[in-house]
C-alpha cells in the first residue's frame, strides 16, 4: 500500500489529501502507523478521531477524543466531540455524563441541543421537550426538534408542518425532506411521501455520482462506498429504505427489493440495522435462512428497529417454528411490553397455543375477535355519523381506523378457520366465515378462503365458482397474475358442474398468455397451465379414472425443461403414489401401454430433475436431507422401481 511508502514527516499532506477525497479508511491506516511511532500525538489523534467519526465508527472516535481530553483538558472542542461520539454510538448515559464536562457558556446552545437529542434517544420525551423549550425561539433547530417530538408522540400532521416551516427558513435539506416523507408515510399518504423521496434521490445522484446509486441493481460490480458522513448527509440510505417500505405496503414486492439494491453499495458488515431488517423481511421468500439469521442478529443489538421483535415472532409462526417463537417470547419478556401491542401479543399467544391445545387457542382467538368486531361496529357507526354530518375529515379518519381494525381482524379470523381446516372439518370453517360476512364480504383474502373451503366440500362447486370467478375476471387481461391453484380450482369446479366449455376457454386463455411470455422470455419457467392440468388429472385419479388422470398428469409436464419443478412434481408424484397403492392392493389394473407411458415419463423426470429439489426444506432445520436424495431424479427412480416391483409381482 502507498501508506507504507510515505517517509517520516511527509505524511500530513497525504492525510489531508485523503480526507479531502473522502478516503478515510486509507487515512486511518496511515495515522495508525504514525501514532505507533509518536505515542498519543495530539494532531494524529485529532485527525484519527475525525476520520473515525466520518466513517461512523463512533466508538473508535470516542476513544480518540477521550485520549485527547487527557492530553489537552483545556480544549473544549474535544469534550464536545467526545460527547457527540458517545451519543452517536447510542451510549446515552455516558454521553449525558460527558456533556457535564463542558461548562463553557460559549458552548451552552450546542450542549443543550445535544442533551435534548440524548433524552430523545432514551425516549424521555418530556425531558427532551423541556430542553428544547430552553432554546431560543428563532433557532431553526428548535422547530425541527419540536417536529421530531411531535412525530414521536404520533402527531404526524403537526410534525409535518414543523418540518415544512423549517425548510422554508433553511432552504432544501435532504434530512428535512426525509422527515417530511416519513410523516406522510405514517399518515399513509404515500404519493407525497414518494415525491419527497424522489427529490432526495435526485439530489443525491446529481451531487454525489460517486455514491453509485442504482449500480448494484444494474448488475455493475462496484466497491463499497462505506459509511461516510457524506452518505449520511445525503439521506439516501434512509430514503431508499422508506421507499422500500412504501412499495412493500402497496404489495409491490419487486419494487421494494429493487429500492434496497438501488441504495449506495456497502458491504454487509457496514449495513445499518434498518437496512438489514428490510433486507431480511423483503427477501424472506427467496432467502428465509438468511432472513432469520439477520433478524436474530438484530435482536442482540442495541438499539434495533422496533419492528424486529414482532416480525421475527410472526415469521417463526408463519414457518411453523412455534417452539422457537415461544422461546424468544420467554427469553425476552422485557421486550414484550415495549415492542408488542396487546393485540399482537394476544394473537401470537393464541397461535402458539394452537399447537398444544386447539380448543384453548380457539377460545383466545374468539375473545380477540369479539373485541375487534365490537370495535368495527363502533367505527361503522362513526363513519355513518360523519357522512350524515358531511364532515369529510371525520369520514376519512373513521374509514382509515376501520380499515386498520379490519386488517387486524382478518388474521384472527383466518387463524380460527385454520384450526378447523387442519381437522378437515370444512363445514365449521364455512360457519366461521359466515359469522364474519358483516365485515369481510368485500375483503379479497376472505373471499379467496371462502372459495377454497366451498371447493373442498366437493358438493358446493357451484357456490365456489361464485367466489372464484370475480377474482379471476378481475385479472382476466393478465390472467397469469392470478394464483395457479385458483385457476385450477375454478376449472375443476366448471368440469364438476358440467361447464367444460368455460373450463376450456380459461385454459386456452392461460395457454395463449404462456406462449406470449415464452416468446418474450424464452428461459422463464411458467407453471400455471401445467398446474391446472395437474389438478384436473388429480381429480380424475381421485375419482378412480387413473388411465385418463395419469395420462393428463404426464402430458401436463411437457416439455419437461419448462414444466418440471418442485411444485409440479409434488402434484404428479401424489397421483403416482395413489396409483401404486391401488395397484398393490389389486384394486385396479392398467393396460401395459399405460404402464409403459408411466415408466417413460419417470425416465424423462430422471433426466431433467437432477437439479430440481423434490421438496423445499424448512430454513432452520438442523438435520438437512442428503443432497443426493432431495431431487426429482432420486424420487422418480424410486417410483420407477416400485412400478417394476408391483407389476412383476402381479404377473
Amino acid at each position: 500500500m502507498a501508506a507504507l511508502q510515505i517517509k517520516d514527516g511527509e505524511y500530513t499532506a497525504t492525510i489531508y489529501k485523503l480526507i479531502k477525497e473522502g478516503r478515510y479508511t486509507e487515512a486511518v491506516h496511515i495515522l495508525s502507523i504514525e501514532l505507533q511511532k509518536q505515542y498519543r500525538s495530539r494532531a494524529g489523534l485529532s485527525l484519527l478521531g475525525y476520520c473515525y467519526f466520518q466513517m461512523q465508527d463512533f466508538i473508535s472516535a470516542a476513544d480518540c477524543y477521550e485520549q485527547l481530553i487527557q492530553i489537552s483538558p483545556d480544549v473544549d472542542d474535544y469534550k464536545l466531540y467526545y460527547a457527540q461520539s458517545l451519543y452517536k454510538a447510542c451510549m446515552y448515559p455516558e454521553a449525558m455524563k460527558a456533556t457535564f464536562l463542558l461548562d463553557n457558556p460559549a458552548y451552552q446552545s450546542k450542549v443543550l441541543k445535544l442533551q435534548a437529542c440524548i433524552k430523545y434517544g432514551e425516549e424521555d420525551l418530556s425531558g427532551a421537550k423541556s430542553l428544547v423549550e430552553q432554546m431560543p425561539s428563532d433557532d431553526s433547530d428548535s422547530e425541527i426538534n419540536l417536529g421530531c417530538l411531535l412525530y414521536k408522540e404520533g402527531q404526524y400532521e403537526e410534525a409535518c408542518k414543523k418540518f415544512l416551516n423549517a425548510m422554508q427558513v433553511l432552504g432544501y435539506k435532504q434530512d428535512l425532506s426525509y422527515n417530511i416523507a416519513l410523516c406522510y408515510y405514517s399518515m399513509k399518504q404515500y404519493a407525497p411521501a414518494l415525491k419527497h423521496i424522489a427529490d432526495i434521490i435526485e439530489h443525491g445522484i446529481r451531487e454525489h455520482p460517486e455514491l453509485g446509486v442504482g449500480m448494484t441493481t444494474e448488475g455493475i460490480d462496484v466497491h463499497s462506498v462505506g459509511n461516510t458522513l457524506v452518505l449520511h448527509e445525503t439521506a439516501l440510505v434512509e430514503a431508499f429504505n422508506l421507499k422500500a417500505a412504501i412499495e412493500y405496503q402497496l404489495k409491490n414486492y419487486e419494487a421494494a427489493q429493487e429500492a434496497l439494491t438501488d441504495m449506495p453499495p456497502r458491504s454487509e458488515e457496514e449495513l445499518d440495522p434498518v437496512t438489514l431488517h428490510n433486507q431480511a423481511l423483503m427477501n424472506m421468500d427467496s432467502k428465509p435462512t438468511e432472513g432469520f439469521e439477520k433478524l436474530q442478529f438484530l435482536l442482540q443489538q442495541n438499539p434495533f428497529p422496533p419492528e424486529t421483535f414482532g416480525n421475527l415472532l410472526l415469521l417463526y409462526c408463519k414457518y411453523e417454528y412455534f417452539d422457537l417463537a415461544a422461546d424468544v417470547l420467554a427469553e425476552n419478556a422485557h421486550l414484550t411490553y415495549k415492542f408488542l401491542t396487546p393485540y399482537l401479543y394476544n394473537f401470537l399467544d393464541a397461535i402458539i397455543t394452537c399447537q398444544t391445545s386447539p380448543d384453548e387457542a380457539y377460545a383466545k382467538l374468539e375473545q380477540l375477535a369479539g373485541m375487534l368486531t365490537e370495535q368495527l361496529r363502533k367505527l361503522t357507526k362513526q363513519v355513518q355519523e360523519a357522512r350524515h354530518n358531511r364532515d369529510d375529515d371525520a369520514v376519512k379518519k373513521a374509514v382509515n381506523e376501520y380499515d386498520e381494525a379490519l386488517e387486524k381482524y382478518i388474521p384472527v379470523l383466518m387463524a380460527q378457520a385454520k384450526i378447523y381446516w387442519n381437522m378437515e372439518n370444512y363445514q365449521e370453517v364455512e360457519q366461521t366465515f359466515r359469522k364474519s360476512v358483516e365485515f369481510c364480504n368485500e375483503h379479497d383474502v376472505w373471499k379467496l378462503n371462502v372459495a377454497h373451503v366451498l371447493f373442498m366440500q366437493e358438493n358446493k362447486y357451484k357456490e365456489a365458482i361464485g367466489f372464484y370467478e370475480p377474482i379471476v375476471k378481475k385479472h382476466y387481461d393478465n390472467i397469469l397474475n392470478v394464483s395457479a391453484i385458483v385457476l385450477a380450482n375454478l376449472c375443476v369446479s366448471y368440469i364438476m358442474t358440467s361447464q367444460n366449455d368455460l373450463a376450456e376457454e380459461f385454459m386456452r386463455k392461460i395457454e395463449k398468455e404462456e406462449e406470449q411470455i415464452a416468446y418474450d422470455y424464452p428461459d422463464k419457467k411458467i407453471y400455471h397451465l401445467c398446474i391446472v392440468n395437474l389438478v384436473i388429472g388429480t381429480l380424475y385419479c381421485a375419482k378412480g379414472n387413473y388411465e385418463f388422470g395419469i395420462s393428463r398428469v404426464i402430458k401436463s409436464l411437457e416439455p419437461y425443461n419448462k414444466k418440471l419443478g418442485t411444485d409440479t412434481w409434488y402434484y404428479a408424484k401424489r397421483c403416482f403414489l395413489s396409483l401404486l397403492e391401488n395397484m398393490a392392493k389389486h384394486m385396479i389394473m392398467l393396460p401395459d401401454s399405460v404402464i409403459f407411458e408411466c415408466i417413460q415419463f419417470l425416465e424423462h423426470c430422471e433426466i431433467y430433475g437432477k437439479d430440481i429439489p423434490a421438496l423445499i426444506e424448512q430454513p432452520l432445520e438442523e438435520e438437512k436431507m442428503h443432497i443426493g436424495k432431495n431431487t426429482v431424479t432420486y424420487e422418480s427412480r424410486q417410483l420407477k422401481a416400485l412400478i417394476y416391483e408391483i407389476t412383476s409381482w402381479n404377473m
